[in-house]
């Protein structure tokens, strides 16, 4: 499914050599326009909410809440690079939070070898989820709808509908429950993620060959790029991530229940898709996907200390995946536009 092309349309510096300022700001404004945002929306929520909003309290609140989706939305990000999409991140945390419970408090692994395990247990998803992509050639929407709810369905057998309790080791509950430097532990587990992905990205010929297997699959393998072979990396390392983003909130929560983890689904593509149109417009990218979380978290954030409704999280999550998909859609067609050759018109027209 090729969910988002990954065509870079962000002006570069000859673009804009030679413009007046007007001119720079307004060709820049798509591509920036998220991040001012999210200053924008800072600031108007500290000057109406000064008591609550620009608080220490409220940042360790926002990072404990949101971290989560935030490695859910680097792991939707990395198929998606491709051109595919997974959407097995929200339904395998569903089981790899029980699982991180159950291998402790039934089977009596130390908690490092069950977080090993169930890390390889998401990885060893993603590559079912390749397979099934790259060789059996289904559509990954199809396809990763189908594995994920086969994992949900898992879930729910192997709890019976009840939570799984029990006594666990204090080194398991540190995974998330630790402050460092006067924040929670799990915003350094997100930025150093993000940090390992835009070098990888960015720098290297992994990332090179990934954005050209998103821009044409046969570009790619017509200059030599094993597309098979990265596309199937690219949903092993999302299981792996999801499975992370699974041990994480098991320590958070320390009960397992299959009811918990399916609405981290619409914010982690929220996230991804967001984040393909800032930054580098028209193509998927790390710190575009930080800032579409962090859009998500502020508004929801200061939509809630307003005194908005239960309903008002899944509405602006909503609401913004689809706005996002519009200016997604829109700059893909704004770059085929602009790559596309002048064709001379006739005589006389």
């Amino acid at each position: 499914m090729q969910s988002i092309k990954s065509n870079a349309i962000e002006p570069t510096k000859y673009d804009l050599r030679g413009k007046p300022p007007v001119r720079k700001v307004l060709e820049l404004l798509p591509v920036y326009g998220l991040v001012v945002l999210l200053v924008l929306l800072i600031g108007l929520f500290s000057i109406i909410l000064p008591d609550t909003f620009p608080t220490m309290l409220n940042l360790r609140s926002i990072i404990s809440d949101k971290a989560i989706i935030a490695i859910l939305s680097l792991a939707v990000m990395i198929p998606m690079v491709t051109g595919k999409i997974d959407l097995t991140v929200g339904y395998g945390i569903v089981l790899w939070h029980i699982l991180a419970i159950t291998l402790q408090t039934e089977m009596g692994l130390p908690w490092p070898v069950a977080v090993v395990v169930v890390i390889l247990l998401g990885a060893g998803l993603g590559a079912l989820n390749g397979i099934l992509v790259e060789i059996a050639q289904i559509d990954s929407f199809i396809a990763t709808l189908g594995t994920g709810t086969v994992l949900y369905a898992i879930a729910l057998w192997h709890t019976g509908g009840q939570q799984v309790l029990g006594a666990l080791p204090d080194g398991f509950y540190a995974i998330n429950g630790i402050m460092l430097f006067g924040l929670p532990i799990t915003g350094y587990y997100v930025m150093g993620l993000a940090v390992i992905l835009w070098i990888l990205f960015e720098y290297t010929p992994i990332g090179r060959y990934l954005y050209a297997i998103g821009a044409s699959e046969r570009a790619a393998a017509l200059n030599g790029i094993p597309v098979r072979r990265y596309v199937m990396g690219a949903f092993i390392a999302s299981g792996a991530l999801s499975a992370v983003a699974g041990v994480i909130l098991a320590s958070k929560l320390r009960i397992g229940q299959a009811s918990v983890g399916l609405e981290y689904l619409l914010p982690a593509l929220v996230g991804a898709f967001l984040g393909s149109t800032t930054i580098k417009s028209g193509r998927v990218n790390v710190w575009g996907t930080m800032v579409g979380v962090a859009i998500l978290a502020v508004g929801i954030s200061g939509i809630q200390q307003f005194g908005g409704e239960f309903y008002v999280e899944p509405l602006f999550d909503g609401v913004t995946l689809l706005i996002a998909i519009c200016i997604a859609g829109y700059a893909q067609r704004k770059r085929r536009s602009a790559s596309a050759p002048d064709i001379p018109k006739p005589n006389g027209q």
